[in-house]
């Protein structure tokens, strides 16, 4: 069996990288055959993922966090959302905020996640592809991707994209609240800045072609697993392999609803649909754009732009969870 370990030692504010000994050790002790490289810019991740799955590698190792996760994953797949090689995908989780790990029930405990790689136990999960604009650009307001005839991007994700308030949400946590407070109360902390900055918009969303135009936006956002972000979740229908996505838009909301739409996000509990937040399924979504408010955000960091059109990628991808 070859293991390729894709290592971040900048995740978690630099303090991934004082696991590496612990890792090294652990599968030194086994005698497990690895291989690794260390990363020092975020495309590293991706560009190293599809070395690894080019050089048949069996299993390829995420040791960082849900950034690092996101790319890793993207290096396994072509711009049609099929599979490169047959490795399968394992993390070892150094970062901050595990929602993947949460949600695929993965050891947060590096021993235990080693364990969970020796294992051999593994789950096919359905990953998103989402094809997008890579930079903005303001004559796409209102318009799909059929309208344009410029580079568009393809990406994949495992948890959640979001428009809207999520991007900024995103960009304010990673730059450091959460080590100052911890990854619940920062990603909150981020959330009330976020709102307090954000001026709602106007989408036009395609739910399999059924088009829908909602007024007021706060956010948007497209699921495969509860988890949108720390302690933010959001209970659903879907279990693998369910191809579809949970579409959940927030809207209309002024600072006196913000305490019913925190219960109602942070709860788990099951989404009653009112007039401030839906909850709707489809194998494809499409967003057109909005040049007041084109960013993307996916699997925790902003990253590309509107328009853009969401569906599962062609091939599942088979991670080791050990459970």
């Amino acid at each position: 069996m070859k293991y390729f370990l894709i290592m971040n030692p900048a995740s978690n504010g630099g303090k991934s990288e004082k696991k590496f000994k612990e890792i090294f050790k652990i599968l030194d002790e086994k005698n497990i055959s690895y291989d690794y490289k260390a990363t020092s810019n975020p495309d590293d991740a991706y560009e190293f993922s599809i070395e690894a799955n080019k050089n048949k590698y069996d299993v390829i190792v995420s040791v960082g966090g849900d950034g690092t996760i996101n790319r890793v994953i993207n290096g396994f797949y072509d711009d049609s959302g099929r599979r490169i090689s047959n490795a399968r995908f394992g993390v070892i989780y150094t970062g901050t905020s595990p929602d993947f790990c949460k949600s695929y029930h993965i050891p947060l405990k590096t021993e235990k996640a080693v364990n969970a790689l020796l294992s051999g136990k593994s789950k096919m999960i359905q990953i998103g592809k989402i094809t997008h604009c890579p930079h903005f650009n303001e004559d796409l307001d209102g318009r799909s991707l059929s309208d344009y005839n410029g580079p568009i991007k393809v990406s994949f994700f495992a948890c959640c994209a979001n428009i809207g308030i999520g991007p900024a949400l995103a960009r304010n946590a990673n730059q450091g609240i959460r080590k100052a407070v911890g990854d619940k109360a920062g990603t909150f902390i981020s959330l009330i800045k976020a709102l307090l900055n954000y001026n709602p918009s106007k989408f036009t969303i395609l739910l399999d072609d059924k088009e829908e135009i909602i007024k007021s936006v706060n956010n948007i956002s497209i699921g495969i697993t509860p988890f949108i972000a720390s302690g933010i979740k959001v209970k659903n229908d879907l279990c693998c392999p369910d191809r579809r996505f949970y579409n959940l838009a927030i809207k209309n909301i002024r600072f006196f609803n913000w305490p019913g739409i925190f219960k109602k996000i942070y709860s788990g509990k099951k989404i009653i649909d009112d007039h401030h937040i839906t909850l709707k399924y489809a194998k494809c979504i499409r967003v057109y754009g909005c040049s007041k408010n084109p960013e993307l955000e996916f699997d925790g960091d902003p990253n590309g732009f509107l328009p853009c059109e969401v569906e599962t990628a062609h091939d599942p991808l088979e991670v080791l969870i050990g459970v």
